[in-house]
C-alpha cells in the first residue's frame, strides 16, 4: 500500500520537554500520528502519516456507545548507537489481531503495523528521550466509527497509532510497590475479555483502581470472577510469585492478558534454570508462603514499567510484607536484563532471543517525501 506522509509545519509543532526526569507517563505527545480507515466495502485504505490532531467523529459512532475498540503499548528506546530499538513489535502486532478478532474488528496487516510505527519513528526520532528509564511510548489503537444506534459490528473502522515520550510508570520508579487484593469486584469472566486488550477490559477496573489509590496502593491485585480465591493479574501487569526458589505465575487464558513481557521473562528465568510453574494459584496459598517465610519475591511485568517489585500487599484489611518490603535479587536481576536488551545495541551485544528489532535512523532527519510507496 503507498502510505501518504505529510510533514507538521514548524508553526503547530510542540515544544519538545526540556526535563526528562519528570516525563511521566502518557500526558505529553508527539507532532505526528498515523490513521488508516476501513469499510466493508473497501478495506483497508488511505495509510497516512499526518500531523497529531483530534479525531473527528459522528457522536452516534458505534464506539462511543458499543465500547468496540482495542488498543496495544509497546516502547521505542535510543540506543548506544542513536538508532531506535524496538521491544518484540511483531508480537504487539499478533495479539493487537487476536484483540480485533474477539470484539470482531478487521485485521490489519502485520508489515503494515511495523512499517506505519516505523514511519511514526523515524519522523518523530527527536522525540525519543536520552535518559535513563526512558522512551517513546507507542499506543496503535482501533475504533469502531460507523455512526449507528444499535447494537452491531462497524462496517466503518478507524486504526490510528500516537506517540509519546515517557519516563517510569509509576510515581515509585524501579521500587517495591504496595498493592491490594480485591475481592469485591471483578474485572474479567470466563469467555469474556479479560485475555484481550479492550477498552472496556479496562473500563471495569477503574473503580477499584481509584479506590485503591484513595487508600494509598499502587495496583489491585484481581482474583477470579467466579470464587474470588484464585489469582489472575494486576491492572497494569501480569503478577509472578517466587515461593521456595520457584517462580509461580498464573497461565494466560480468558481473565488474563498473555503478556509480551512475562513471556520474556519465563524464557529468561528458564535459561537461567530457575524453576518456573504457570498454574492456578490461590491467595491462600500466597499467604500461607508469607507466614511461613517462603514467600520470597513478587513482582509484576509489562510493558509499562518492565519490572515492578512488589514491597507489600493488602487483603482484606490487613497488609502483608514480601520479605522485608525491599526489591528482591532475581527482580532485580530481571529487570537490569531485560532493560540491558531493550536499550543496547544489537551490533555490541547480540540479542540472541531475536527480540530487538533495530530501526536505524535516516541519514538526514526530515527529508521524508511528500509520497513514499517505496519502503517495504
Amino acid at each position: 500500500m503507498e502510505f501518504r506522509i505529510e510533514i507538521a509545519p514548524p508553526e503547530i509543532r510542540r515544544p519538545k520537554p526540556t526535563d526528562e526526569s519528570a516525563l511521566g507517563f502518557g500526558r505529553i505527545y508527539s507532532d505526528h500520528m498515523f490513521t488508516m480507515r476501513w469499510t466493508e466495502q473497501g478495506g483497508w485504505t488511505d495509510p497516512t502519516v499526518r500531523p497529531f490532531s483530534d479525531l473527528k467523529l459522528s457522536p452516534a459512532s458505534l464506539v462511543l456507545h458499543y465500547s468496540q475498540t482495542i488498543f496495544e503499548g509497546l516502547k521505542a528506546y535510543r540506543n548506544p548507537e542513536g538508532n531506535i530499538n524496538l521491544f518484540r513489535p511483531r508480537d504487539n502486532a499478533a495479539r493487537f489481531n487476536q484483540s480485533a478478532s474477539r470484539v470482531d474488528l478487521p485485521q490489519v496487516d502485520p508489515e503494515i503495523f511495523m512499517r506505519a510505527i516505523r514511519e511514526l519513528v523515524e519522523l518523530d526520532h527527536e522525540w525519543i528521550p536520552k535518559s535513563k528509564g526512558t522512551s517513546l511510548y507507542i499506543r496503535p489503537t482501533m475504533i469502531a466509527t460507523e455512526p449507528y444506534i444499535g447494537l452491531k459490528s462497524a462496517q466503518e473502522v478507524l486504526f490510528f497509532i500516537i506517540t509519546g515520550p515517557v519516563g517510569a510508570y509509576y510515581q515509585e520508579g524501579f521500587n517495591p510497590v504496595n498493592i491490594t487484593v480485591c475481592d469485591r469486584y471483578s474485572r474479567a469472566g470466563p469467555g469474556g475479555l479479560g485475555s484481550i486488550k479492550a477498552g472496556a477490559n479496562y473500563a471495569a477496573s477503574l473503580k477499584a483502581e481509584k479506590e485503591a489509590s484513595s487508600r494509598g496502593f499502587s495496583q489491585v491485585l484481581w482474583l477470579d470472577a467466579a470464587e474470588r480465591k484464585y489469582i489472575e493479574e494486576v491492572g497494569s501487569m501480569n503478577i509472578l510469585f517466587m515461593m521456595s526458589g520457584t517462580v509461580v505465575t498464573p497461565p494466560p487464558g480468558d481473565t488474563i492478558l498473555d503478556g509480551i513481557t512475562k513471556a520474556s521473562v519465563l524464557e529468561l528465568l528458564r535459561q537461567w534454570g530457575v524453576p518456573v510453574e504457570e498454574r492456578r494459584l490461590a491467595i491462600g496459598e500466597v499467604l500461607g508462603a508469607q507466614r511461613s517465610g517462603e514467600l520470597d519475591e513478587v513482582f509484576g511485568a509489562g510493558t509499562a514499567a518492565v519490572i515492578s517489585p512488589v514491597g507489600s500487599f493488602e487483603y482484606r484489611g490487613k497488609v502483608y510484607h514480601v520479605k522485608n518490603g525491599g526489591t528482591g535479587q532475581l527482580t532485580k536481576r530481571l529487570f537490569e536484563k531485560l532493560t540491558d536488551i531493550q536499550y543496547n545495541s544489537s551490533s555490541k551485544k547480540p540479542d540472541r532471543f531475536g527480540w530487538v528489532h533495530e530501526i536505524p535512523l535516516p541519514a538526514a532527519s526530515g527529508a521524508a517525501s511528500q509520497s513514499d510507496s517505496s519502503k517495504p
